[in-house]
């Protein structure tokens, strides 16, 4: 290794005694900003090793803190790497500065302590390891409404606190490779939430069918046995991935004439006379039948500016949906009534009567109308929270699992509608109440700019380079300690930095009540290969629900 400038310098002057008493580990050697070097030596190191107190007999390793005095205020910095430096003997490590406390006089701890540093130390100033009792104090939430999810590494009894006004007030994405814990963890948060706010407001979409479980007891479940979703709630973008099936040209063509039909249609109704500017996505209910008549209309006439074909496609694809029983949960001859107002009610739950969570299951929904679904439930709560601006206001959480489906990188094909929602309500939700929580195991699959969005950030292991160098890159200078250590997390260990958290921290999240976890759990193949039998009910039962595309 390349021998350090001033390295030399640095030699023990005390003897192991004292120096167990003084509990001092080194000094430090070179200040640039946040990140900085400190040097260590590994005779006091090993002194330390032998402490009771588990923080200190962990100091000096990478992930743990050490702190060092400026006047009468302690400053606070994560150990990020280390290296010996063969020609003095010592560690050299890098560190991130996370915050500064005052000394407390009497016991010398810190306490007050927040984030940031307002002096930094200079070089040879003395490094000492952080105690348990310190972490206690670094750690310990302030009077703003918090949720505790777990303990801080390394101690055992230091919890951790999310910040819930702070979180979801400037969003917040909870990354983590499959089978890590990333359900258990989302239903553990938002469990924590509700608990702390039982007249909540929560939408959460759940493409797995897994949430149900969890949340029976303090939610509502929604699926497409029950979820009754009008297909006039659409607006004019989201009608044309429904509708229209051509591309290029053609498809520009077919807009035009589904926007002209779709207008007409929507003028039918008597909402249309009270008012005063009706447009082509205002929320006004209209008969499928009026839309495929007026096509049809349309179509005869000889001043028509294109051939039948266009209105043949859109009627054809309209009367296809119409006779499908996949889409009756939307496209329902029923739903045509003004519900407007109940079916918010529901899914916002306005009020919640102590089950502030909704749960829409997509699961069993066809492939292709999805992300239709999704957008329309997206934007109703972003528009809802733009009109209500004059009222009482209601704040509104959007959960959305498995983001990287809803909010692509690709800027093409279907499902854009969706995109461009999500995408919106990332960059202007906050000013009208509306949260956004993305869950997701590809976070280089979002769409750019989207992660740079969430003030709060729970990564949790990430095996893929690539999605861990996405996450480094959206994750703020100080946290660059604790993301190196993501490949190296346990199951449901996670690391949280952001606007959610005093300061950057790495936590083993608490154990869920099984009646409150997601049905999200890895089968035993060596287990239930084990068993045999009535193997024949089993086919029968769910070919039948295969057949009738419910379950």
């Amino acid at each position: 290794m390349t021998h350090m400038p001033g390295a030399h310098h640095f030699t023990p002057t005390a003897t192991p005694a004292s120096l167990a008493m003084a509990q001092s580990m080194g000094m430090v050697f070179q200040i640039a900003g946040s990140s900085s070097k400190i040097l260590i030596d590994p005779q006091r190191l090993a002194l330390l090793g032998q402490d009771m107190d588990p923080c200190t007999a962990m100091a000096g390793q990478v992930g743990s803190q050490v702190k060092m005095r400026v006047g009468t205020v302690w400053l606070v910095a994560s150990v990020r790497a280390m290296v010996l430096d063969q020609a003095s003997q010592s560690i050299v490590a890098d560190i991130d500065f996370l915050g500064e406390g005052d000394e407390e006089k009497l016991t010398g701890r810190i306490f007050h302590f927040r984030r940031g540093v307002t002096r930094y130390p200079t070089p040879g100033t003395e490094i000492f390891p952080v105690s348990s009792k310190d972490m206690q104090q670094i750690y310990a939430a302030d009077d703003r409404p918090h949720v505790q999810i777990g303990t801080v590494y390394p101690t055992t009894d230091t919890r951790a606190a999310l910040y819930v006004d702070q979180m979801l007030g400037k969003h917040f994405a909870l990354l983590g490779s499959t089978g890590t814990g990333k359900s258990t963890s989302a239903a553990l948060i938002l469990h924590r939430i509700c608990d702390l706010s039982p007249q909540g407001h929560i939408v959460m979409i759940d493409p797995h069918g897994e949430y149900d479980a969890a949340f029976a007891t303090n939610g509502a479940v929604f699926d497409i046995s029950n979820l009754a979703l009008p297909y006039w709630l659409m607006n004019f973008e989201e009608h044309c991935e429904v509708f229209v099936t051509s591309s290029g040209s053609e498809r520009t063509v077919d807009c035009d004439i589904l926007a002209k039909c779709l207008l007409a249609a929507r003028m039918k109704n008597r909402l249309a006379e009270q008012i005063g500017r009706l447009t082509v996505d205002s929320p006004i209910p209209y008969l499928l039948s009026d839309l495929t008549n007026i096509l049809q209309n349309e179509m005869g006439k000889l001043d028509k500016g294109t051939g039948s074909l266009p209105y043949m496609r859109i009627k054809t694809k309209i009367d296809e949906i119409k006779a499908d029983p996949r889409y009756s949960f939307m496209f329902s001859g029923m739903l045509v009534a003004d519900t407007m107002q109940d079916f918010i009610a529901k899914i916002f739950r306005l009020p919640s009567d102590g089950k502030p969570i909704s749960i829409i299951d997509v699961s069993a929904m066809p492939s292709d109308i999805t992300s239709t679904v999704v957008s329309v439930l997206s934007r109703l709560v972003f528009d809802y929270a733009i009109w209500a601006r004059d009222e009482p206001q209601r704040p509104i959480l959007l959960v959305c699992e498995e983001a990287h489906r809803y909010i692509p990188n690709s800027t093409s094909g279907n499902g854009q509608a969706v995109r461009k929602i999500l995408e919106r309500i990332a960059k202007e939700g906050r000013k009208y109440g509306v949260s956004l929580g993305l869950i997701t195991q590809r976070p280089s699959d979002l769409a750019e700019g989207v992660l740079s969005q969430c003030g709060t950030i729970i990564a949790m292991r990430l095996n893929n380079d690539r999605d861990q160098a996405f996450v480094k890159a959206a994750m703020p200078e100080g946290a660059r300690g604790f993301l190196d250590s993501i490949p190296a997390l346990r199951n449901r260990e996670a690391i949280i930095c952001g606007e959610g958290v005093a300061v950057p921290i790495r936590v083993a999240l608490d154990n869920l009540e099984e009646h409150r976890r997601p049905a999200s759990g890895d089968p035993s193949f060596t287990q239930l290969w084990r068993q045999s039998g009535d193997e024949q009910a089993i086919l029968d039962r769910t070919i039948t629900r295969w057949r009738n595309q419910g379950r």
